[in-house]
């Protein structure tokens, strides 16, 4: 028996209709209608794949969500083309209608099943995560604007990014249900534990994302908004999907993915990138192993009984000890790159040798003498040590500005 849509996707297809009502009605507005047709069609896209891997069993749902998907974007097609205007409307008002059935459809139907609480779906956003991704984020905004930048924009592009980062850790979390039930840290999650149903959290996930790219196209830029939404779908399709499971270099690979947030403010703050944007850029990408596999060493007995090939399951203590010690050298020179561009200066490059040389250190100690105790060192300090090298990073242009 088919479950009944949830609240997450009910609210995605009003929005999608809404979007579509919209385009219609500003069907000769130039930009405005643009930009609705634009974020229009992310949330369109939404309610469709989240009707095709939440709720295959319901026809009615998939049919009438993809119609209107695909109805919308040949209307598109059709004003980009200079088709006739009796097409384009005609297209136009099909899709509209299908995205109602839709809407109507989502409100019937199916098996009613507990929606989580509260604390389970912030629980999904993996708000720790967050906030650091968050951090980055403004540290990358505020060096491409060379100083603090408007307060509305910030707080767009922030939110935007908060949701995109939710977004993808409430997909990780249906992803990786199965093996979050092997390991200690993970069991209790609200997906693994049984507490909220998948289609549940696939839903909020799904919404999540879309609502982030029609924030950041909407108040920010198209740019920021579509570095935003590939570094969702790395995250999801490329890392968790893949990677993780596949490979001991998976966490090498996609850091790639919690390396965006810096575009993404900077992106926000310039509307383009640079190398000072790669720079940031790869001081996260070089961060991300040694972080995660001091954490691995730590719990290194959960991933191999979860079947996850983690660096310490596969080549030992001692070679993934070694590995964090080579990626933190290239880490802090990494890190001055943005002084060797004079882009940042004294207070930046202060802070970044000694949190650096710290860094080593603890990297150090820990191939010297490979215990839990030296990997919970290394693994605390180093979310303390991103954060606060971005800190300094947002810091500098504003004392010199």
């Amino acid at each position: 028996m088919s479950t009944r849509p949830g609240p997450w996707l009910r609210l995605t297809a009003i929005a999608a209709t809404a979007g579509v009502a919209g385009v219609v009605a500003t069907g000769s507005w130039g930009l405005a209608h643009d930009v609705t047709a634009h974020v229009t069609l992310a949330l369109l896209a939404a309610t469709a794949l989240t009707a095709r891997l939440a709720h295959p069993d319901r026809p009615d749902l998939l049919w009438s969500a993809g119609a209107s998907f695909f109805l919308f974007s040949f209307a598109g097609l059709a004003a980009l083309a200079d088709a006739p205007t009796w097409l384009h409307v005609t297209l136009g008002a099909a899709a509209l209608a299908a995205a109602a059935v839709c809407t109507a459809v989502a409100f019937r139907g199916g098996v009613p099943v507990a929606a989580g609480s509260w604390r389970d779906y912030l629980t999904l956003t993996k708000p720790r995560i967050m906030v650091l991704l968050l951090i980055t984020g403004a540290g990358g905004m505020i060096v491409g604007a060379g100083g603090l930048p408007p307060v509305g924009l910030m707080l767009a592009t922030l939110g935007g990014l908060a949701l995109a980062c939710g977004g993808a850790s409430a997909l990780n979390h249906v992803l990786d249900a199965d093996i979050d039930t092997h390991m200690k840290r993970t069991a209790t999650r609200p997906v693994a534990s049984g507490r909220m149903p998948p289609e549940r959290a696939l839903e909020f996930g799904l919404a999540l994302s879309a609502l982030s790219y029609v924030v950041l196209t909407s108040f920010v830029n198209v740019l920021a908004a579509l570095l935003a939404l590939a570094g969702n779908l790395f995250y999801v399709m490329v890392y968790t999907r893949w990677l993780k499971r596949s490979t001991p270099q998976n966490i090498v690979i996609g850091g790639a993915a919690g390396a965006v947030p810096p575009l993404v403010g900077y992106a926000a703050a310039t509307g383009n990138l640079t190398l000072t944007a790669l720079a940031l850029f790869l001081i996260v990408f070089f961060w991300t192993p040694p972080h995660f596999w001091a954490l691995a060493l730590l719990i290194k007995r959960d991933y191999a009984a979860a079947g996850i090939p983690m660096l310490p399951v596969v080549r030992g203590e001692r070679e993934t000890a070694r590995s964090i010690v080579l990626y933190s050298f290239v880490l802090v020179g990494v890190t001055l790159l943005p002084v060797l561009g004079r882009t940042l200066g004294a207070v930046y490059l202060v802070s970044a040798a000694v949190l650096g040389l710290a860094f080593i250190g603890l990297a150090l100690a820990l191939q010297r003498q490979t215990t839990p105790a030296r990997a919970r060192r290394l693994f605390s300090y180093s979310l303390a040590y991103l954060a606060l090298l971005f800190v300094a990073m947002a810091i500098d242009p504003v004392l010199v500005g």
